[in-house]
């Protein structure tokens, strides 16, 4: 039975419709490695108690066998609401926040025959309470640890999420990324990132920074699955991506803060070039910076749009005002890392200054940003930046290979054509390792 916790999602969707493998069968497994490992890692928040209901019947279902994400058991970031499950971003001000509903998104996972086993563990409102705050910390769900290392950085604010689809808990997962909670968590963890084009998902439902910026995106073992669970949390699939042959390949590098990057890191891209390079692959240098307009966004949208979601929801508290008194009134289990960003954006507005200039260069970078990769498929970061997330294109974590210690490494594409760069990186994939699962 241990060779479901590693099947991709493709292929055990397929044994399941088959009936080679009961749907029931399957959700019961999972959450018996949730049961059995958790503890270690700390990555699953709440277990959702209709999760074997909801195997038996697609297991008694006469129809509906062929749907897009049949049987397969997900988990989902604890700022998304689930129906019957508390939606708290990992903050204890948010705890009594029972959902009443499920997101569009996960809707959209149930129709499509997709099984939600529970929430996952998060850092504190997504990374936006203080800049102190550590990775994969929240004060309701403590720490989440990584399944390759535990001394390890979890990654971005998705922690959860990413060490349940590396641990071997769900075949996929669900998060949401604002800037790096996706992508950043998939280098960090061994597994495949998918954010989105902005705005082509639906965020309804879901516990916000900043709306101009979020997107929910998933986790998975390989990018075709990636793609599978896109298409099912999206209100109309795409179309079927495919591979596009190596020799017609043209690829951007991104040479902004190439000077950050170790040696020992560039040292793996250079081999990855070179491999793609010796079947006909085209690269060019461009730069594309850094922008600091982007917090400017997330801190005069943050109060606006978490109020905007809490008028909807259980939760007593309903202001942002409200959830710092909260933190203030309960200082030592609240307030470990302090809650500076939290209260920084209680004093900005979309009505600022500032706002305004930061939402005009968005605008006028966006511009700049299209025009200068519309005749690449896809654009490898090395250097850190953030200016696909600011100006709302798609990106993705692929792993690339593991290190010396056997800790994997990651790398980072983003596009402007969200087609074009998944089809890159179908590609791209077969040149780097293939998931190599901790030992637990």
């Amino acid at each position: 039975m241990d060779e479901i916790y590693w099947m991709p999602a493709t292929q055990l969707r397929k044994e399941m419709q088959k009936r080679n493998i009961g749907v029931e069968e399957v959700t019961k497994a999972f959450l018996n490695r949730i049961e059995k490992y958790d503890r270690r890692f700390n990555a699953v928040s709440e277990i959702h108690e209709t999760a074997i209901k909801q195997a038996r019947a697609l297991d008694s279902a006469t129809r509906g066998r062929d749907a897009l994400l049949f049987g397969l058991p997900l988990l989902v970031k604890d700022n998304i609401d689930v129906a019957g499950l508390h939606t708290t971003a990992g903050s204890m001000a948010l705890a009594d926040n029972l959902a009443e509903s499920n997101a569009a998104v996960i809707e959209n996972i149930v129709h499509h025959g997709g099984i939600i086993l529970g929430k996952t563990n998060m850092t504190e409102f997504a990374n936006f309470t203080s800049q102190g705050m550590p990775n994969g910390y929240s004060s309701r769900g403590g720490f989440v640890k990584n399944a390759y290392d535990p001394n390890k950085n979890p990654g971005g604010s998705s922690t959860g999420s990413a060490v349940a689809v590396s641990a071997g808990f769900c075949p996929m997962a669900v998060g949401t990324d604002t800037s790096f909670s996706v992508v950043a968590c998939a280098t960090e963890n061994g597994v495949v990132g998918l954010k989105p084009q902005h705005a082509s998902l639906s965020a309804d439902r879901i516990l916000p920074i900043a709306s101009t910026l979020d997107s929910a995106g998933m986790f998975s073992r390989n990018l075709s699955d990636a793609i599978l669970l896109y298409n099912g949390m999206a209100h109309r699939p795409m179309a079927p991506v495919h591979p596009i042959p190596a020799k017609e390949l043209k690829i951007a590098v991104n040479q902004h803060n190439r000077d950050m990057v170790s040696e020992t890191q560039w040292q793996r891209y250079e081999q990855l070039f070179e491999a793609l390079r010796r079947d006909g692959v085209r690269f060019s240098e461009i730069t594309q910076p850094y922008s600091p307009y982007q917090r400017s966004i997330m801190l005069c949208e943050f109060r606006r749009d978490l109020e905007r979601y809490l008028a909807g929801a259980s939760a007593k508290l309903k202001k942002l005002d409200q959830i710092i008194a909260f933190y203030e009134a309960n200082p030592q289990s609240m307030m470990k890392y302090g809650i500076s960003t939290l209260q920084e954006a209680a004093q900005k507005s979309v009505d600022d200054l500032l706002y305004q200039e930061a939402m005009a260069e968005r605008e006028r970078m966006r511009g700049q940003i299209f025009e200068e990769l519309k005749e690449y498929d896809a654009c490898i970061m090395t250097g850190p930046t953030n200016i696909m997330h600011f100006v709302g294109l798609p990106s993705l974590a692929l792993r690339l290979c593991e290190d010396e210690s056997g800790i994997p490494r990651g790398i980072i594409l983003y596009g402007a054509d969200e087609r074009r760069l998944l089809s890159a990186a179908l590609t791209l994939e077969t040149y780097c390792s293939p998931f190599v699962p901790p030992h637990l």
